[in-house]
């Protein structure tokens, strides 16, 4: 039965379904409420989509976690608490790895979790998503009442219910509900998870962008650094577009001999050029019904511009070689990493061609403006990783994740990505026999020290000012790197409590921390006054 102070902690989530309370903060009570009233370590709540678990938010478990992609068929433990139909254990003894092997936070040495439970969340009778909860401790779930597990995921599935319907009370978000609903489908039809990760604000803002031009007819020139995730965005604007079953063709601009050009964008009959055996269809026939997305546009040269400019105006074009014309219904998505308004004025690219294809343009924000969206990509590298390297876990200690957050990533998401794979192999070079579980630190990662900002106290500093300091002076302060990271951390935490004078909460959201997490720290870093 559900004890008393079970009933004391539920009443305020469920005068919470009758409020007006943000998504993540409706699910992140429900976890708080959980790790408070159950024995365990770690608490989760992951979205079923496709043949994959995604994770919406999580207690107890590091911040990477979130961006992790968990495939069902590669974590047994999943499988079987689905299968379950109700709330279920795991014995303690089981030999099937653990999802959350050397995620548990604040954990460094004691990497493995030894005891597991979860429940299927249902929502109008179909399978939504998972709850579970994990311990470090063999048997220590075994007080846990199955009953009390499936209180919560009832209150689980009634907050997805209060979402969805809330979503549902304006047009446009049920719209846009339907658009993400139809881009999970497709990316679960490729057998792939979904691509656009983070919870920052500059994410937040794009991915509204993108619900709101997705669904339109309009041109769309996509601006961003190299390795911002521009592709990535073109398939989320198709996915959310009237077009998502129709193809959706891409082509490298850059890639393109200038001979060739015009071959691939409009097709040729035979004989239109040596080598012009039989009639071909361009790019733009291929995507007739579609998209077609125009990677790398501003390396366009500017006579196929002039021809481009046409078939955009009214869907006319000629194939090389042939005087008959073709019409075709093509949305045009452009992307590039350069100031094409600058190349117009320099007299590089048409200006009738720029306003042509610039009718929304969309700025993909670099990585360095998305704050700890760096982790949430990290952890699904990582779990990519861990999945083709054979691994039962992959993880970033605390100095891996202090490098990650002070780098500057002029290369972005994608120099992210191949670190990652790279940090992975340096790891396991030399570890005989391979561990099932692999820590990887900042020496792996290898990234150079940048001017970080550190708390200053003291007179005239205002008790917690910031003032610039470097990775190589804290280097040479201390060269243990786990104790020069600690102290940074005891630092920062204390600065932040004595900004919000000793309020646990605001202090964890400045830092980006659930608070059952920043209590858990300090207590690990020696802070008084925990959790008060």
């Amino acid at each position: 039965m559900i004890a008393k102070s079970m009933l004391q902690a539920l009443v305020p989530l469920v005068d919470d379904l009758a409020r007006e309370v943000p998504d993540g903060v409706r699910y992140r009570r429900l976890l708080d409420a959980m790790q408070t009233l159950l024995p365990c370590d770690a608490v989760a709540l992951l979205r079923l989509e496709g043949d994959w678990l995604v994770p919406l938010a999580v207690n107890g478990l590091s911040r990477d976690t979130l961006g992790r992609r968990f495939r069902i068929d590669e974590h047994p433990r999943f499988g079987l608490l689905l299968q379950a139909g109700g709330p279920a254990r795991i014995p303690a003894g089981s030999p099937l790895p653990d999802p959350y092997d050397g995620l548990v936070e604040g954990v460094e040495g004691q990497l493995e979790v030894h005891d597991c439970m979860g429940c299927p969340v249902r929502v109008d009778e179909q399978t939504w998503g998972l709850l579970t909860l994990d311990s470090l401790g063999r048997e220590r779930l075994s007080a846990v009442d199955l009953n009390d597990l499936q209180a919560f995921a009832s209150l689980a599935a009634a907050t997805v219910s209060v979402v969805q319907r809330i979503d549902g009370l304006s047009r446009r978000a049920l719209d846009a509900q339907q658009r993400a609903d139809t881009y999970r489908a497709l990316a679960a039809e490729k057998n792939a998870p979904p691509t656009l990760i983070g919870q920052s604000a500059a994410h937040r803002r794009l991915m509204e962008e993108i619900a709101s031009v997705g669904n339109s007819e309009l041109t769309v020139l996509l601006t961003g650094e190299t390795g911002v995730g521009k592709e990535l965005v073109a398939q989320a604007l198709h996915a959310a577009s009237p077009r998502a079953s129709r193809p959706l063709i891409s082509i490298n601009c850059a890639a393109l001999p200038e001979t060739l050009v015009e071959s691939e964008l409009f097709g040729h009959v035979r004989g239109a050029f040596s080598g012009a055996v039989a009639d071909r269809r361009g790019k733009f026939e291929l995507a007739d019904a579609g998209t077609l997305f125009l990677d790398e546009v501003g390396e366009l040269p500017l006579a196929v511009q002039a021809k481009l400019l046409r078939v955009l105006q009214g869907g006319q074009l000629q194939r090389l070689g042939s005087d008959r014309e073709h019409q075709v219904d093509v949305r045009v998505i452009a992307a590039t990493n350069r100031d094409l308004a600058q190349e117009v004025r320099a007299g590089r690219f048409r200006a009738d061609f720029y306003h042509r294809l610039s009718v929304y343009p969309l700025v993909v924000p670099p990585l360095r403006e998305r704050g700890q969206d760096v982790l949430l990509l990290a952890g699904s590298f990582l779990e990519q990783n861990r999945s083709r390297l054979g691994l039962g876990g992959l993880r970033l200690d605390g100095s891996a994740r202090a490098a990650l957050l002070a780098h500057d990533w002029p290369g972005n998401v994608r120099e992210l990505e191949h670190l990652v794979g790279r940090s992975a192999l340096k790891a396991l070079a030399g570890l005989k026999p391979r561990p099932r579980i692999v820590s990887l630190t900042a020496a792996h990662f290898d990234l150079a020290p940048r001017p970080v900002l550190v708390e200053a106290g003291g007179e005239g500093a205002g008790g917690g000012a910031l003032v610039l300091g470097s990775d190589a002076e804290d280097t040479e302060a201390g060269p243990d790197l786990r104790a020069s990271t600690d102290a940074h951390q005891r630092q920062r935490i204390a600065a932040s409590l004595a900004r919000h004078h000793g309020n646990w909460a605001s202090a964890a959201r400045e830092l980006g921390l659930h608070r059952a997490n920043l209590v858990r720290l300090a207590k690990r870093l020696g802070l008084p006054g925990k959790g008060t």
